[in-house]
């Protein structure tokens, strides 16, 4: 056993799955900067005033799931659990929302102290879009139309379920109309529900306890309680979704867990991992900005859980691509200093992953590795290759695998266009 262990709820992710995680980063990045949102880094740590204000105190989050310490100043600071409220932070303190509406993305851990499960660990990493200055429902349906793109570019099903929240003054009405609904019930709701009965009644609503789910099923429904702006902007969003044939269920129980939520949610979710079924979700915060001391400023966005995301797509996608595509082996460990130059030029001339024996052994040692090493082909260098300066292809999988005479001999320049054709072949195959 290792003298130390991973801290429980955190996660390595080894480099046999690192791949699948790369594949999933990629496609987001680039269905996102096709829509015209440019990255944005941003810190693992903030102030805790920040999510206390900006998530709210009363959430599940700031009240028990943040990674909460003092400096050496004793300064309360909180790893992030989540990213809308860093984001809005600084375009706030650099000024970013002076100017036309801001499109970003984010990337990167975030930490909540929670019972780990499946697709739920107290590190996890999200990829995150906010939108800063555009009040209308045609950037709420942007996101869910990107959202929608980059799913189906990773072969995901979800399923969308939409709500609405309504203005913030529209809410604060409902609030009361919800309170004076579950007060006099609050015997029958479950320790959770009733502990935030007086602070967010909201998120009752949403109670997986069933005794709860059964009692709020007959709770006042908000689109009964909305005003003409709130169901103005619904229907406006339903309009876009529906003419661009987007599936989604409209669910009046959704409210998600944050305080600053108004107008729009959304959750993407899924039945095959269980209990844990958001994979994305968000929805308009028009007061968040406002709330942490920058001008009034409308936004959306939403957080997708790349660990559920990745888990979704390594189900769907098959036998992962290997880690190596051609395999560089000696004769002679005299011949070693060509191979690896011979590797170079094939990296050079093409995009296949290239792999170069190093420490030595009997060529049939090197053909057993390259083998196991899942490459497709091996090239080999040897007195003869390099005399003619070549050297020799050894199809190891597919067509010709095993077949006399087994490999050839082939001058430099038709070597590394068979393998660039061959590539660019995979290339479009895939």
């Amino acid at each position: 056993m290792a003298s130390y262990q991973l801290v429980r709820g955190m996660r390595d992710i080894l480099p046999e799955r690192a791949a699948a995680w790369q594949r999933v980063e990629a496609v987001l990045a680039d269905v996102f900067a096709r829509y015209g949102y440019r990255e944005i880094r941003l810190p693992l740590v903030e102030a805790t005033a920040l999510f206390a204000r900006g998530v709210g105190e009363t959430t599940d989050i700031v009240e028990k799931e943040m990674y909460t310490f003092a400096d050496r100043k004793g300064n309360p600071l909180s790893l992030r659990p989540e990213g809308t409220a860093g984001c809005a932070r600084a375009c706030i303190e650099n000024g970013l929302l002076r100017g036309p509406p801001l499109r970003l993305w984010y990337h990167g851990s975030m930490f909540r102290y929670e019972r780990p499960q499946k697709g739920r660990t107290r590190e996890h990493t999200q990829f995150g879009a906010e939108v800063f200055g555009l009040p209308g429902p045609d950037v709420d349906a942007e996101l869910l139309l990107m959202l929608a793109r980059a799913f189906r570019a990773l072969g995901v099903d979800l399923a969308l379920e939409l709500n609405t929240l309504g203005t913030s003054a529209a809410r604060a009405r409902y609030r009361q109309v919800l309170l004076d609904f579950l007060r006099p019930r609050a015997a029958d709701l479950d320790e959770a529900s009733r502990r935030r009965l007086e602070t967010n009644p909201l998120r009752v609503l949403d109670s997986k306890a069933p005794s709860t789910a059964a009692l709020v099923a007959n709770a006042p429904n908000i689109h009964d309680h909305l005003d003409a702006e709130s169901r103005a902007h619904f229907d406006g969003l339903r309009r876009h979704l529906d003419d661009a044939n987007v599936q989604y269920r409209v669910n009046p129980r959704l409210v998600r867990g944050l305080d600053y939520y108004t107008h729009t949610v959304f959750e993407w979710t899924t039945d095959a991992l269980g209990a844990q079924n958001a994979v994305a979700s968000g929805g308009r915060y028009d007061d968040l900005v406002e709330r942490l001391g920058g001008r009034a400023t409308p936004g959306a966005g939403f957080a997708i859980g790349l660990d559920r995301l990745v888990l979704l797509h390594e189900a769907g996608a098959g036998a992962p691509s290997p880690a190596v595509d051609v395999y560089v082996a000696a004769a002679d460990v005299q011949w070693a200093p060509r191979a690896a130059q011979v590797a170079e030029q094939i990296r050079d001339a093409t995009p296949l992953k290239v792999l170069c024996h190093a420490g030595g052994g009997s060529l049939k040692r090197q053909l057993r590795a390259a083998d196991k090493s899942g490459a497709r082909w091996a090239v080999l260098v040897g007195e003869e290759e390099a005399r003619l300066g070549g050297a020799s292809l050894k199809p190891l999988r597919g067509d010709g695998a095993g077949q006399a005479p087994g490999q050839t001999l082939l001058a430099m320049d038709a070597l590394l266009k068979t393998l660039a054709d061959n590539a660019a072949e995979t290339h479009q195959a895939a």
